[in-house]
């Protein structure tokens, strides 16, 4: 949202509720004497103004301006009292029957009797101007209402609840206290030592090793947020779809005996332990002189490049083919074999990480063989294909049956174990939320770690403090208690109207 010139207190409405058929729509108004301007359109004006804060009044919305008034919903109207709100200021929240037509009308009623429109994140910015949210706090509600698995939820929700500004006040502290007996002995020197012996670094020092672990927090806190792409891929008939309909418990894709039936990919959002992926059933890998058919596998090509994880489908009645091997080259930059140490044992998930190319620097992506008609064959499970070394060494090769699902809980381990390579998969403790977030945190990394080179460099004191109060500077921008211009622009036009 536009902050310039902008107005505090002025009265806003806005539809909090998706405009669908439903049982329930909130309309939501926040600002000086709403209640007064809403109990104009209510069918008990007295009662709405003497309802106390954080109580409900029953009635109905009506239409003053037509003559007798027209009534449009029967409504329960929930009061909050200053400072003892969402937003510190008046507010209510009017829940009416969740009918298009009935929401549309009373926040017609409201924007045509002295409300304005709410803008995108309106409420939560006045909730942050008015001391009732910092930055953090506020970003972490639109964290939990884009979250996408459980585990989405619970890191954002740490957020909300403070653990990440509590975090934030803490490494303050510390270099707070180490400036200020660094500017004692600016004030009263005892003599012309140098810096090294003027201060105690040992506080700037765990500063220094906070501030590294919330940075390193940010690469587990965006899979959880922005989520992974995995991709199945293999061979015309090999169950991919079948495999697709298990993980998602839904019958997404067609599945039949005819080669070619997928002719495009499908995706659907999946949930591996927490970790939220876009998972991809892709068209069948085969050689074809069919125009549509062709497309269909030169895209499962180009969706192939920007994946976290390959997962590719082997019907293991037939078996691993030289046609499947260079498929799998096929997907991976460069030269394809994996370092010694980073070969695995078959049907174990081990985290590959970021292993570069020998040739290009690129980094790999991982693949999982996907051994699939377990149920089929007549040793169980299914033997792993033995690889030599001019070939593909696979991430992990897991047996499954899409039919009976057995090895399907094994193959989501395997996932989750590649995805969460490099960072703990487990939320140990506060973590960085957004681009901003980090940025900012890095910022105040190379603050610290500039401080604490000029102390072991001699340089003067002033020096020191100069990177510390940088350091303050931008923990201060990831709270909110400093404001860049444009930072509350960024930050607040990301959310949905109504929040």
């Amino acid at each position: 949202m536009d902050t310039t010139g902008y107005t505090p207190e002025e009265p806003i409405a806005a539809v909090a509720t998706a405009l669908a058929p439903s049982a329930l729509g909130i309309i939501r108004a926040s600002g000086k004497g709403v209640i007064e301007a809403v109990s104009v359109l209510f069918s008990r004006p007295n009662a709405l103004q003497k309802a106390s804060g954080n109580t409900i009044v029953y009635g109905w919305i009506i239409d003053p301006g037509t003559t007798p008034p027209r009534r449009i919903d029967e409504v329960l109207v929930s009061v909050f009292r200053a400072p003892k709100s969402f937003t510190g200021e008046d507010m209510i929240e009017i829940s009416c029957h969740g009918g298009p037509a009935v929401v549309t009308e009373i926040y017609r009623l409201l924007t045509g009797n002295g409300f304005r429109p709410a803008n995108r994140g309106e409420f939560t910015f006045r909730a942050f101007i008015n001391g009732k949210a910092d930055l953090t706090r506020a970003e972490a509600v639109q964290e939990i209402i884009s979250a996408k698995t459980g585990e989405s939820r619970n890191r954002a929700a740490g957020r909300l609840a403070g653990n990440l500004y509590n975090e934030i006040n803490r490494i303050k502290q510390l270099l707070l206290t180490t400036l200020a007996s660094i500017e004692a002995e600016i004030e009263y020197p005892e003599d012309e030592e140098t810096i090294a012996d003027a201060f105690d670094d040992t506080l700037l020092k765990t500063a220094e090793q906070q501030l590294l672990l919330l940075c390193t927090s940010w690469n587990s806190e965006k899979l959880y947020q922005d989520g992974a792409r995995v991709i199945l891929c293999g061979k015309t008939n090999a169950g991919k779809s079948s495999l697709f309909n298990m993980l998602l418990k839904e019958e997404r894709a067609i599945v039949s005996d005819i080669h070619g039936t997928t002719r495009d990919w499908i995706e659907s959002w999946i949930s591996f332990d927490g970790i939220p992926a876009r998972l991809f059933d892709t068209a069948g890998l085969r050689e074809t002189t069919d125009i549509i058919e062709q497309r269909g596998v030169e895209r499962t090509k180009d969706l192939t490049t920007g994946a976290d994880v390959i997962l590719y489908v082997v019907d293991s009645t037939i078996g691993l083919t030289p046609e499947d091997i260079r498929f799998m080259k096929e997907f991976l930059p460069g030269e394809h074999q994996l370092d010694n140490q980073a070969k695995i044992q078959p049907e174990t998930a081990v985290p590959v990480g970021n292993i570069q190319d020998g040739h290009s620097g690129q980094p790999r992506i991982p693949i999982i063989l996907v051994l699939n008609k377990t149920d089929k064959t007549t040793e169980c499970p299914a033997p792993a294909p033995v690889f030599s070394e001019e070939q593909i060494q696979p991430a992990a090769i897991i047996p499954v049956s899409a039919k009976t699902g057995a090895g399907t809980q094994e193959l989501c381990t395997a996932i989750k174990s590649i995805l969460t390579a490099g960072h703990t998969p487990e939320r140990a403790g506060a973590g960085v939320g957004s681009v901003r977030q980090q940025r900012c945190t890095r910022n105040a990394l190379e603050s610290v770690n500039h401080g604490l080179k000029a102390a072991a460099d001699g340089f003067p004191l002033d020096a020191v403090v100069q990177d510390i109060e940088d350091a303050l500077d931008a923990l201060g921008e990831i709270t909110g208690a400093v404001t860049p211009e444009d930072i509350l622009d960024t930050v607040f036009s990301k959310f949905c109207l109504g929040k």
